[in-house]
């Protein structure tokens, strides 16, 4: 089962580990670190040129990896419970 979380990224549903609103979190000193360390060790990935609205923080093989979606969390969470890209 796949999560489509714009343009053309997916990853798969069991490597979800929370999505997050970044109006709502970055708030948070700790949130903050933890996102520009992601950063500067390179597991954050934009999705789209526009405007984050969430980021999907994922576990994959080989560590973790953070996406930054134009997406908002309430729509990644329809998305993750349809069954439009499940395999």
């Amino acid at each position: 089962m796949y999560l489509h979380l714009g343009q053309n990224i997916v990853v798969k549903k069991a490597q979800v580990i929370g999505i997050f609103d970044l109006d709502n979190t970055t708030g948070s000193y700790i949130t903050r670190k933890f996102l520009a360390d992601a950063e500067k060790a390179g597991r954050v990935i934009s999705v789209s040129d526009e405007l984050p609205k969430s980021f999907v923080l994922c576990g994959e093989d080989n560590g973790m990896k953070i996406y930054l979606s134009q997406l908002s969390t309430q729509t990644l969470l329809k998305r993750s419970e349809t069954r439009q890209l499940d395999v």
